[in-house]
Formats: C-alpha cells, sequence, structure tokens
C-alpha cells in the first residue's frame, strides 16, 4: 500500500473541508440546534416515543446520526463532482495509487467530516438535555458503518453525476427523504404496520435505530440485525465504489 500517497489525498481531502468550516461544519451546526429548539419546545412533554424517555433525549441521538450520514455523502460527493467539472481530478487518477486507495482516501476523509460533525451535535446537546452512552461499543460500530456507507454512497453519486443539479437531485430526492423518513423525529411503532414494513426497507433507519440503542438501550430492531444490515450494505457500497473506479466510469472522458 503507498502508504504515503494515501496519506497525502486523505489529508487534502480532510483540509478542504476545515479550510471552508463554516460551510461545512457550521451549517450544520445550526440546521441541528434549530431542529432541537423547535421539537424540544413544541413536544417535550407532549409526547412519549419509549416510555420514561423524554422526547428532547429520543430526538437528539436520531439528528446526530442525521447530521454525520448527510455529511459524510455530501464531502465524498461534492468533493467529486467538483474535481470533475474543474478538471483536476485526472491528477488524482494519474497518481500511484491504487483505485482501494483513493477509495478508501475520499471514503475516510468524508467519516472524519461526518464524527466531527456528529461530535459538534453532541456536545450542543448537553445544553439541552443529558445523554450518557450505554453501550459504548454499538454506538462506535453504528457510527463507523453508517458514516462509511454514506460516503461510499458519495462516491457514486459522484462518479455518476455530471453537473451540479444532478448531484442536487440525489440529495433531494434521495438522501434528505431517507434520512428524515428513517425514525429521527419518531418511532415507527407508533406507524401502521404498513409504514413499519416499509420503513424497515430503508437503511438510513436502521442507522438512527441502532445509533439510538447505543444511547438509552431502547430500539425498534434488535442492534444485531442493524449491524448485519449496515455490515451488508458497506460491502456493496463499497465493492460497486471501487467497481465503478476500476472501469473508469465517466472519469476518463
Amino acid at each position: 500500500m503507498n502508504l504515503i500517497g494515501f496519506r497525502t489525498l486523505f489529508a487534502k481531502e480532510t483540509m478542504r473541508f476545515f479550510k471552508v468550516y463554516l460551510q461545512t461544519l457550521g451549517a450544520p451546526l445550526i440546521t441541528a440546534v434549530l431542529y432541537l429548539l423547535i421539537f424540544a419546545h413544541v413536544l417535550e412533554g407532549r409526547a412519549e416515543a419509549y416510555p420514561g424517555l423524554g422526547y428532547t433525549a429520543f430526538l437528539l441521538p436520531g439528528l446526530i446520526m442525521m447530521s454525520m450520514i448527510q455529511n459524510s455523502f455530501a464531502n465524498s460527493s461534492s468533493s467529486l463532482i467538483q474535481s470533475k467539472i474543474v478538471g483536476n481530478l485526472f491528477f488524482v487518477l494519474v497518481t500511484p495509487l491504487s483505485n482501494i486507495e483513493i477509495f478508501l482516501a475520499f471514503t475516510l476523509a468524508a467519516v472524519t467530516r461526518g464524527i466531527v460533525v456528529g461530535l459538534g451535535v453532541y456536545l450542543i446537546g448537553w445544553f439541552f438535555t443529558a445523554l450518557p452512552i450505554e453501550h459504548l461499543f454499538l454506538t462506535v460500530a453504528f457510527t463507523v458503518l453508517s458514516t462509511f456507507a454514506c460516503a461510499a454512497m458519495g462516491v457514486i453519486a459522484g462518479i455518476w453525476a455530471e453537473k451540479f443539479d444532478q448531484m442536487a437531485g440525489v440529495t433531494n430526492f434521495l438522501i434528505t427523504p431517507l434520512s428524515f423518513l428513517s425514525g429521527v423525529f419518531y418511532s415507527i411503532h407508533s406507524l401502521p404496520e404498513f409504514w413499519q414494513k416499509l420503513s424497515r426497507l430503508n437503511p438510513f433507519f436502521y442507522m438512527i435505530d441502532g445509533f439510538r440503542f447505543g444511547f438509552h438501550g431502547t430500539s425498534d430492531v434488535a442492534p444485531s440485525i442493524g449491524l448485519a444490515v449496515l455490515s451488508g450494505w458497506v460491502l456493496v457500497l463499497s465493492a460497486i465504489s471501487i467497481t465503478l473506479l476500476n472501469s473508469g466510469y465517466k472519469l476518463r472522458d
């Protein structure tokens, strides 16, 4: 493995989002705070997803995970589409890096951004409610698997898209709806049976549900099922991403 080249590309992708921190880090934090201010004020004491669990405590893990998956997807996808349009992706492809190393550099940088945003939302959330972690290993496992899967989705979308409006379409019509309908603001056991079954087809649901279990020890499905689903998604999305990189699909035009 070309460790020097890998570290260089990873550092480049990491520095890219840190340089525009107001957009990449500050904006997601403000968005999460607005959700907390609105929903915590309106529904705290009026809604109860799980017995004995306040709504703000229920909501916060979902907001943390939603922020992480949206930002990990945004980082890898935006980097690739910008590099393709500007034309500097060529300089990455001609480096002595394997496609697996390129894939890992883009995805791990996106995972880093997602985790940084998630930590920020978690720290801010303590001003609203105490949020101790009951199952640290599961919390970390769902964090890594979820952000990696979404980063790999971002790589696929970045390779496929040729224009910014195509990328915006993926974000607005796929990533945002799936994340909002994944149980961030509600527990799926409150839905009719048909919608519960439909929700279980949404991979983002397992990210939110398993991550929430890490904090409260309560979930709609067993964490083992969530880990199995997400592990499968990581393998499938990684294989698709590396296959696209190997083929040069829409990268060598």
